[in-house]
């Protein structure tokens, strides 16, 4: 039994920053000498002394001006932050940006400081930006300059809380930097002041606990009010190394350029801020999805990896800038199911897709479709059929697992692995969220029978990969029968002429519902009515019958969320109420 004094430490040193001069400040001063906590934090601090003057980012800034920085200056800005931050005591930092040096360089500030760090989609409502930063009881908010109007609602009702504001530019100091500049220099002048401990004074190589709480990503909310989802050190850290491993990160002979298109408030970015910085990586920021632009960043700067959903990627293959890359690009591929059709698209132009699946509640990614050397004798189609696939359990988690609906809570029963009965995903292992956030009944259910429920449904192949069908929500039963509204996606975005696909249920008083699909056309493609769409399902397609929809609308574009997934509780809107007219094609 361990003396008053020791147990007395273990539990200060929970709840204070071990000093760097203290003897007991080794890595687990009362645990086994080869044990330390996990945080993906300290990848920064390392990336810095290893490769100092390595590029850590490229950006083009709101003033227009390509901005590099080495890991050197990154790590000393994040420094600064958090010292800055520390000296105030703040302990929930709210961030409102989109993908920029700043928001990266204050996901490492913010968690060294000791604080948590609180993403917001920069693309909601000011009552939900509100909502959000009140639930998560922030007391400072960095924002960048174009999105601060989005807290008017917010600062009015909380006079007291901090707001930074990054205007985004070359500058440092003087005229163009502005308040978030401001404070990381007088977080790096507090450090020069107190001793200049430097990293060692910060939360980075030794964390008091790695279940802490690292961050707070909130899901959509497109139903109810959003979630916050509780990440740990430990989690986060997990799911990073993975990424690395499993999207290719270590490139052989030269170093990872990874281009941000996926926003870094959605889950964290899937946990890529921390996996690339660990590979020493080069950051390639993007305010904006530009497709022009990426195209141009992919043949200039020598892009090797970046995530992206299937809309995306569609929209990207079919741009007037679209051609064969020299060399292959690494394309995590998410956030809704990709088609066949589009994964041949993407290979012929050398975009070669890491198709990964997951949710806000597993820190993004948690399954890869792995692409297996067999394959190569399968004819093409079927080939990219296979790779479409959400495939299995990531290296840092648990198999996962497809169980039967409608059991008893808690009761969980596999469904067969035939490819054929369909039943619910569920997920186990390390890069699981610890729960929802000032939620216990919600993350109850989330976790009952012990694994985490994703709500999506999907059948079991007799190979261990899992198939997404739909989301149980989304499933169309009509006249007993059972449509996947993402597999008659599948078919119909296969028509030469359609860009996108979006399929709900619409009452049938026959049928009891039926589906109703809503697409748009290629670019320069032929004038193509639904009345066109729905003779070619019936007659030249490979949908089967009972699947053909009776309604095809060709709209402008679909409704998305921020992440590039279709809006279905928008488009049954549309069915029940008519398209808006901003959505009308011409």
């Amino acid at each position: 039994m361990s003396s008053p004094p020791s147990r007395l430490r273990s539990i200060l040193g929970h709840l204070l920053p071990l000093s760097p001069s203290d003897p007991s400040s080794s890595p687990n001063p009362d645990g086994p000498h080869h044990f330390s906590h996990l945080s993906p934090t300290f990848f920064l601090e390392r990336a810095a002394a290893i490769e100092p003057n390595a590029e850590a980012v490229y950006h083009l800034t709101a003033n227009g001006r390509v901005l590099r920085r080495s890991y050197c200056e990154v790590a000393d800005r994040a420094r600064g932050l958090a010292y800055y931050l520390r000296s105030k005591g703040h302990k929930r930092v709210g961030i409102v940006a989109p993908n920029t040096p700043a928001f990266l360089e204050s996901i490492y500030g913010i968690v060294a400081a000791g604080a948590v760090v609180v993403p917001v989609n920069y693309r909601l409502k000011e009552a939900d930006v509100r909502y959000i930063l009140e639930f998560a009881e922030c007391d400072c908010v960095i924002v960048d300059k174009e999105f601060e109007g989005l807290l008017a609602e917010y600062r009015r009702a909380s006079p007291g809380v901090e707001i930074l504001v990054d205007l985004d530019t070359d500058a440092t100091e003087g005229e163009m930097s502005g308040p978030f500049d401001e404070a990381v220099l007088a977080g790096l002048k507090y450090d020069r002041e107190t001793g200049g401990k430097g990293w060692a004074d910060l939360v980075s190589q030794r964390v008091a606990n790695e279940d802490d709480m690292i961050a707070i990503p909130f899901t959509s909310g497109t139903t109810s009010k959003p979630k916050g989802v509780v990440y740990t050190h430990r989690g986060a850290y997990l799911a990073s190394m993975a990424n690395i491993v499993e999207s290719g990160l270590n490139v052989p002979d030269g170093r990872c350029k990874y281009l941000w298109t996926l926003p870094m408030f959605h889950a964290m970015g899937w946990t890529f801020p921390w996996s690339i910085c660990a590979v020493r990586g080069t950051h390639v920021c993007l305010r904006k999805i530009d497709y022009s632009l990426m195209w141009r960043l992919l043949k200039e700067e020598g892009i090797t990896h970046f995530n992206a959903a299937p809309t995306v990627n569609t929209l990207l293959c079919a741009n007037e800038n679209a051609e064969v890359l020299p060399r292959p690009v690494r394309v995590t591929v998410a956030a809704s199911p990709p088609t066949a059709h589009l994964f041949e698209q993407m290979t012929s132009l050398n975009l070669m897709p890491v198709h990964v699946y997951g949710l806000t509640e597993t820190y993004g990614p948690i399954t890869r479709g792995y692409i297996l050397p067999e394959w190569d004798v399968l004819p093409p189609h079927e080939r990219y059929a296979r790779m479409a696939r959400q495939g299995h359990g990531f290296l840092t988690s648990l198999p996962v697992r497809v169980i039967k609906p409608e059991q008893p809570e808690g009761v969980l029963i596999d469904v067969a692995r035939d490819g054929r009965e369909m039943g619910e995903i569920v997920f186990a292992g390390n890069i699981c969220c610890k729960g929802y956030y000032k939620d216990p009944e919600a993350t109850r259910k989330l976790f009952a029978g012990g694994v985490l429920h994703s709500g999506d449904l999907a059948v079991w192949h007799p190979d261990g990969s899992i198939q997404i069908q739909d989301r149980a929500k989304d499933i169309i039963i009509s006249g007993g029968e059972n449509i996947s509204s993402v597999a008659l996606e599948s078919m119909l975005v296969e028509h030469p002429d359609i860009l996108e696909a979006g399929v709900v249920a619409v009452p049938d008083s026959h049928w009891g519902e039926r589906p109703k699909a809503y697409v748009t056309v290629k670019q320069g493609g032929a004038r193509v009515t639904g009345e066109d769409v729905i003779a070619w399902a019936k007659h030249q397609s490979s949908i089967s019958k009972f699947m053909v929809p009776r309604e095809v609308e060709v709209v402008r574009e679909l409704p998305k969320t921020s992440t590039g997934k279709i809006k279905k509780n928008e488009l049954r809107e549309w069915a029940k109420k008519g398209t808006p007219k901003e959505f009308l094609a011409e």
